[in-house]
């Protein structure tokens, strides 16, 4: 169930507020009787893969640049 709390209730309890979050509970936030917030836990969002398509870097890659070629990035 969500709890209301205002917002001086919010700013002078956050650190318990946010253990309780983390235990589940979610809260709406009012000014006056205006709903301006909800205080809710997230979901780890976990590991992410690298890139968005299949591709493997060629070993040619990793090979060495020729002497002109670095000259030339030198410049």
């Amino acid at each position: 169930m969500t709890t209301v709390v205002k917002v001086q209730h919010a700013k002078t309890h956050l650190s318990a507020l946010l253990a309780e979050v983390e235990a589940g509970e979610e809260f709406v936030i009012e000014r006056g009787n205006v709903p301006v917030a909800r205080l809710v836990p997230i979901t780890p969002a976990g590991p992410r893969s690298m890139g968005f398509v299949a591709y493997r870097v060629p070993d040619a890659f990793f090979e060495a640049l020729p002497d002109d070629e670095l000259d030339a990035w030198e410049a």
